[in-house]
């Protein structure tokens, strides 16, 4: 099936394996220019997305990076995948809610929430002028709080919500 992406230019980030790189090879299979946003920029990644942009997410800087190399790279962006996710395993407590302190709260917020938060004000410009999509990847954490990480779904309910309410407020339909 042909849907006229072809030389459109596409973020997706958390991209260097999992969802992520998958989603990254499906987009470039499909004829889009990919740039791959990751901490690490990982063979694999560099071999599907060769413009790819090693930055941590989870930081102001680093959501900003990305869209301004992409944005000077090639015109603009056409698609966003908010797809970064997760946390660091070394920094990360199992434990029940009495046992997360307000730094693994921050540090899953930031990474789970807040890095799309900054990437996608960072592309919306972008995205509304050439009439594009933003994706956010979420999980069944969201709606079905696991045994993960206390913060990790909290974050991902957030994402959730954060996406109904671009896309009420940015509806497409709305820009002609």
């Amino acid at each position: 099936m042909d849907l006229a992406l072809t030389g459109k230019t596409a973020i997706v980030t958390g991209a260097s394996r999992g969802i992520g790189l998958a989603t990254a090879r499906a987009l470039a299979a499909g004829g889009l220019r990919v740039i791959g946003a990751a901490r690490a920029i990982t063979p694999a990644l560099k071999e599907v997305a060769p413009m790819s942009v090693a930055a941590d997410l989870s930081t102001p800087d680093g959501a900003q990076t990305v869209i301004d190399t992409a944005i000077a790279e090639t015109g603009g962006i056409d698609i966003l995948v908010n797809n970064v996710g997760a946390g660091d395993v070394d920094k990360l407590k199992l434990g029940g809610f009495l046992d997360a302190g307000d730094d693994q709260w921050h540090d899953l917020l930031d990474l789970n929430l807040f890095s799309a938060v900054r990437a996608s004000r960072a592309a919306l410009p972008s995205l509304i002028a050439r009439r594009g999509a933003l994706i956010n990847v979420s999980s069944i954490s969201a709606r079905v709080p696991s045994t993960g990480p206390v913060g990790y779904s909290e974050a991902k309910a957030a994402l959730k919500a954060f996406g109904k309410r671009l896309s009420e407020e940015f509806d497409p339909r709305a820009y002609g």
